[in-house]
C-alpha cells in the first residue's frame, strides 16, 4: 500500500472511442500516431488522470474541455437527433399528446394551399372536413386561424364558417370573425357585421365590429353606423365617427352632433369642416 501511495499519479490528455464493445481511453500521442486505427469514431476529448494502477479517472479539467465541444458540436448544427433523444419515444408522445396548436396551424395552411389549386370537389371536401375540424378544435387561436383560411374558399361550408366564429365563445376569435367577412365583403358582411355590433355583450368585440365595417367601405352600412351615433358610449360614438369618414369619403370633424346631423339628411348642404376652420373658430 505504501508502495502504491508513492507512486502518485499523472495528467494526461486523451480521447474517449468507441471501440465496438464499450468505451475506450486512448492517450493523445496515441491516437494521433494511429488515428485510424481500430477504434471506429472520435467521439470527444476529455482530459484523463491516470493512476498508477492504469484505471483512468476524469479530471476537472477533463469535464470543461468536453462541456467546451459539446457546445461546439450543437453550435455548429448536429445532424439528427441529440444522443439522449429517443426517435420512438418522440413518434409515440406525438401519438399520445397530438400536435401542437404551431403545428396544427401550419398543417392547416398547408392543407388549405393544397384545396386552393386542386379541383372544385377536393375543395368541396376540404372545407367540409375543415368544419368538423373547427367543431372539434379547443384553442382558440386555431380556430380564429381557421376562419382566416375559410374567408378564402367560397362555398356554404367555409361561409358556414365564417358565421359561426361571429358566436364563438372567445372574443379574440369573433374579432377574427369580422375580418374575414372584411375580406368576403358585399351586403352579407355588412349584415353579419351589424349584428354583431348590435348583439355582442364585449365592447371591445362590438368597436371592432364598428371597424370592420368602415373597414368595407359600403354605403349600405351608412345606417347602422347612423345608429351607433346615438349610442350612450363615448367610444362607440368615436368609433361610428370613423367609420363614417372611411364609408363616405366625407370628413366633417370629429363632433358627433355634426354627423348626426348629416346622418338626418346626408344630401343638405353643408361647410367642409378643416383643421384650420376649427382653429380659427377658437378665437
Amino acid at each position: 500500500m505504501a508502495a502504491f501511495a508513492g507512486l502518485g499519479a499523472r495528467e494526461e490528455a486523451g480521447l474517449l472511442l468507441d471501440a465496438g464493445g464499450g468505451w475506450r481511453y486512448v492517450p493523445t500521442h496515441q491516437y494521433l500516431s494511429d488515428p485510424l486505427g481500430s477504434e471506429s469514431l472520435f467521439v470527444m476529448s476529455t482530459m484523463m488522470t491516470t493512476t498508477a494502477c492504469g484505471r483512468p479517472r476524469q479530471s476537472q479539467l477533463g469535464r470543461w474541455l468536453r462541456f467546451t465541444l459539446f457546445i461546439a458540436l450543437c453550435a455548429s448544427g448536429c445532424a439528427g437527433p441529440l444522443p439522449w433523444k429517443d426517435a420512438k419515444q418522440i413518434a409515440l408522445e406525438k401519438e399520445r399528446y397530438g400536435l401542437t396548436a404551431d403545428q396544427r396551424i401550419k398543417e392547416l395552411r398547408q392543407q388549405a394551399q393544397d384545396a386552393r389549386d386542386a379541383a372544385p370537389a377536393v375543395k368541396a371536401a376540404f372545407t367540409r372536413e375543415l368544419v368538423s375540424t373547427m367543431l372539434a378544435e379547443h384553442d382558440p387561436r386555431v380556430r380564429a386561424k381557421m376562419i382566416g383560411i375559410a374567408a378564402n374558399f367560397d362555398d356554404d361550408a367555409a361561409r358556414a364558417i365564417c358565421v359561426g366564429g361571429l358566436d364563438d365563445p372567445d372574443a379574440t376569435v369573433r374579432m377574427a370573425a369580422c375580418d374575414a367577412w372584411v375580406d368576403i365583403g358585399g351586403s352579407e358582411a355588412v349584415r353579419h357585421l351589424a349584428n354583431r355590433y348590435r348583439s355582442d355583450d364585449d365592447v371591445d368585440v362590438r368597436l371592432y365590429a364598428l371597424r370592420a365595417i368602415g373597414n368595407l367601405g359600403d354605403q349600405e352600412a351608412v345606417p347602422v353606423l347612423a345608429e351607433a351615433l346615438e349610442a350612450a358610449d363615448p367610444a362607440v360614438q368615436y368609433r361610428a365617427v370613423a367609420a363614417l369618414k372611411d364609408v363616405t369619403g366625407e370628413d366633417l370633424g370629429n363632433d358627433v352632433n355634426v354627423w348626426r346631423e348629416w346622418a338626418a339628411n346626408p344630401d343638405a348642404p353643408r361647410p367642409t369642416w378643416s383643421l384650420a376652420e376649427a382653429w380659427r373658430s377658437l378665437f
